[in-house]
This record gives structure tokens, sequence and C-alpha cells, in this order.
């Protein structure tokens, strides 16, 4: 489909002196490659929801698509909005709508319009997905000034009911009302849209451009203007129907598959588990030389490793072909149980930690991720450098996994499901690359600060993995994705909290 008769094609726009102008653009089709909200939609009802509103919605997809082109596309908006919403509190909305769906829009940004829609001074874009879905998103990596969106009705209990409140979807003439009312008389000096229903409001802006429905490669996201460095979610691809719906035939075989590949290695040495990776389609590529076994009486390595994974010290001991032990922040008593390897949670008091660290070590080798928690993308956080000053025998891991279906991390989620989703993709990959022990010179024994050292590996690593470094740290994590501080409370401080 070409671009309107009415409106030349976005092409076209020009983009010089635009720094004291505002423009008003459509989202989906327009901004975003996408025309269709169905994925984000669909996100919402899973990770704020549940799979079976997922399901409910996936099957109400027919229906919508022929009220879309048949009858009304408000209504079929309405559809997607009431299944997705009903019920669920506004508190979890925003929180996927700030840690889930970033993620995904940032992959879909049309190139085109961010050209055009990046060189205006003050941005304003006009959808009708539900406002609070894009608000986020649309001002952190977009730079807009702000989202004229529908609204939800909210109940007085803080849920959402699934109805919107008036005008209603903002389609057609309510598109052009609401940006009456932002704008009053000073209107926009351009409209960007990519359908029929856009034109209204488009017709009232000085100028208008369409963006034609070809297909385009979305934008890179480095060329946004943030990084997305942390997102929550427990689904790699974007869930388009077809992607939904292959997902959701693929889980019960991922179940099996996960219980299979979870159980079957516990009781196997790590010398044999490696080859039973191939054997149950997990790739483990490993690179470099790591240190033979510790000798009796002279301690272990300790192996500083970036973190991926909750498996990543699992992986690493499978790697080396020998048992190590490995230091966390957070685990269940189960997984504790279940883990092929000894691990011990970290208390997060320096002297308890310190001492239960030198313990382990003189047991035998020991494996510590210094990021206190894991990080999806290509950065790595800031490395505590706690481990630095209780040994010298320091062999820095690079780490690097490939999650084809799902990702196997969750801040809001229950952890205790995270091996089991890493193993529930068809061939999980796992890269373990052993870089040389660092030279004495470059430990504390030889005049460097822990800090010093910490900072030197966290550089080492992420020039190893080709990543960016950075002074983020496990708090604000959890305090974007989850609204947390990160810590996990113990039985007893449970009750006391309850009890305050």
């Amino acid at each position: 489909m070409g671009a309107h008769p009415h409106f030349p094609s976005i092409t076209k726009c020009n983009t010089e002196d635009r720094s004291n102008q505002a423009v008003a653009a459509d989202l989906d089709g327009t901004l975003l490659v996408s025309r269709s909200a169905f994925p984000y939609f669909m996100l919402i009802a899973i990770e704020a929801g549940s799979l079976l509103r997922g399901l409910i919605l996936l099957a109400s997809v027919p229906f919508a698509y022929f009220t879309y082109l048949f009858i009304s596309e408000s209504k079929a908006i309405n559809i997607f909005i009431f299944i997705s919403f009903s019920g669920l509190k506004m508190r979890d909305i925003e929180l996927v709508a700030r840690s889930v769906l970033p993620k995904f829009y940032a992959e879909d940004v049309h190139p085109e319009t961010w050209r055009v829609f990046n060189s205006f001074g003050k941005r304003y874009i006009v959808t009708a997905s539900p406002r609070i879905m894009a608000e986020h998103f649309a001002k952190t990596y977009l730079g807009a000034d702000k989202i004229i969106g529908t609204e939800l009705e909210i109940s007085k209990s803080g849920k959402a009911t699934g109805f919107v409140i008036k005008p209603g979807v903002l389609v057609g003439e309510h598109k052009r009302v609401a940006v009456q009312k932002e704008f009053g008389d000073n209107l926009p000096d351009l409209g960007l849209g990519d359908r029929e229903t856009d034109h209204d409001f488009m017709s009232i802006c000085k100028e208008g451009f369409m963006v034609p429905g070809t297909k385009c490669e979305p934008l890179s996201r480095n060329k946004l203007l943030s990084p997305v460095i942390f997102h929550e979610g427990r689904l790699v691809q974007r869930p388009t129907p077809i992607i939904a719906l292959l997902t959701f035939l693929w889980m019960p075989i991922g179940i099996i598959l996960s219980i299979v590949r979870v159980y079957l290695n516990i009781p196997l040495p790590e010398r044999i588990v490696c080859y039973n990776y191939k054997i149950l389609g997990i790739k483990l590529i490993v690179k470099g030389t790591p240190p033979p076994p510790p000798k009796d009486g002279k301690g272990g390595v300790l192996f500083v490793c970036n973190h991926r994974t909750v498996l990543d010290p699992v992986v690493t001991a499978v790697a080396l072909g020998r048992k190590v032990s490995c230091v966390t922040y957070s685990i269940s008593k189960f997984s504790e149980l279940i883990s092929p390897i000894k691990a011990v949670a970290l208390s997060r008091e320096r002297e308890k930690d310190a001492a239960n660290i030198k313990r382990l070590l003189e047991e035998g080798d020991l494996v510590i991720c210094p990021e206190g928690t894991t990080c999806r993308e290509p950065f790595l956080l800031r490395f505590s450098a706690l481990f630095a000053e209780l040994t010298d025998r320091i062999v820095p891991v690079a780490i690097n996994t490939k999650q084809s279906v799902f990702y196997g991390t969750s801040a809001r989620g229950f952890k205790f499901f995270d091996p089991y989703f890493v193993f529930m993709n068809p061939m999980p990959t796992y890269e373990i690359t052993f870089l040389n022990q660092l030279p004495v010179e470059l430990t504390c024994r030889g005049g460097k600060s822990p800090i010093e050292v910490a900072n030197y590996i966290q550089r080492v690593l992420a020039g190893t993995l080709g990543f960016e470094c950075t002074n983020l740290t496990r708090k604000d994590k959890y305090l974007m994705l989850a609204g947390t501080d990160g810590r996990v409370l113990s039985k007893k401080d449970k009750e006391k909290a309850q009890g305050n």
C-alpha cells in the first residue's frame, strides 16, 4: 500500500529547522513498524495476568480482526482491551508497561518516522492504545513530551474494569478532538499517520505525511535516546498471533523436556553431563584453558563470572568437568537441595560473607558472580569488590547465552522456575570462555585496591564478550523492574515486616 493521495509520503518530509515546532504522530504503523498492537496486548495479558488470559486473547483474534475489517476499528480494540486488562491491578499493569513492553517497542521503531519525529522540539503521540501501555517507553526512549491515548476505566479497588472512559478508543474523529483539546488554537506543525482513521487529526495539522505500509527493517535499538538495559518478562520474541500460537503449542513439549534436562543431570558427574547435554539438545561451547583441579591442602581458584542466568555456576562446573562450589545472593531451599553443586547463599553482611567465601575457597574451587544479579542485554553491571580482598588466585570467566523462546531470569516472578524456563528452550546455548588467571601484580597482593581489581575484571570480561560496562547495580535493576530493592527477605524478616 502506498501513501494516501491527500498526504505525501513521509520520505518527502523535510527535517530542517524543526527544533521549535511540534509534531503529533500515531503509534502503531507510524512510529512502530507493526500496524497491529496485538503483541503488546498479549504481553500485558500474560505478564500482568496469566497464561489462560493470553490463550483467551489469542482465541479472540479471528473475531477481533473480523470486527476490525467489517464493523469498527474501535470495537476491535475494545475487545483486546477488555480481555487483556479486565480485573488487573493498575500497579501490575504499570510494572509490565515499564519493565516488559519497552524492549519489544524498541525493537519495532520505524526508521523513517523516527528520523522525522526526532527532529522536532515538541513531540506528541496520539494512539488508540491505552496510554498506560506506551507512556513510559515513549517518554524515556523516544523523548515524547506527552502521550494522548485511550484511558482505562479504573474501579475503586484500583483495578482495570476492562472498559474505557469517554470519549472511548481514540480512533478517527476522537483522535482529532483529543488533539484539538490538547493544543487549542496552536495546532501541531506536523501530523504523521499510516491509515485512513488518522486523516481526521492529520487534517487539522499544518502539514501531514503518511507512512507507507511497505515492509522495512526496524530501527537499530542503539539509535534510540536511551539503551534498554533491563527488561522483564519470559517471552523472547514479540508475540504476534503466529508466534504466540507456536509458543503455546511448544509449551507442553518444553515443560517435559525441561524436567528431563534438569533432573536427569543432577546425579551424574560433571564430566559425563557435558555429553548428556549434547544428547538433550543443550549446546555448550567452551573456549580457553581452565586451570587444573586444586591439589590437596592448597585451596581452590576463584572463578569470577559475569551473570546471565541462574545456571551460570552449574554450567561452569560442567565446562570444567569437575565439582565446584558457588555463592549466590538468593536461592530457595528447594533449589539449594536439588542443586548439582554446593550453593551457599550470601547474607549481605560483609564479615559473614567474607568468612563463607574464604572457607569455601579452602575446600576447593569457587564460582562467584560479583554483579549480584543477571543482565539479559550486552551490558555488565558494577562488580562488587569483596571477592578481590579474599584471594589472589582469580580466573575471569566470560559467559554468554542464547535463548530463543523463553528467558530464564525474572525479577518479579517466581525465581524457582528460572532454570526450568532456560531448559524449556528448544536449544539453549551457553558459551563459556576461561581467561588467563590474573597475574599477582593485578591483585590486591600486588598492591591494587579491591575496587581496581573488580573494575579491571569487569573491563576484561566486557571486552571479551563485546559488552558495555555500566555502573548500575542490583538495586537499580530491581527498583526499575519490580519496584523493590532486590533483597530477598528471610522468613523471620517477612514475619517482622508483616507485624509492622
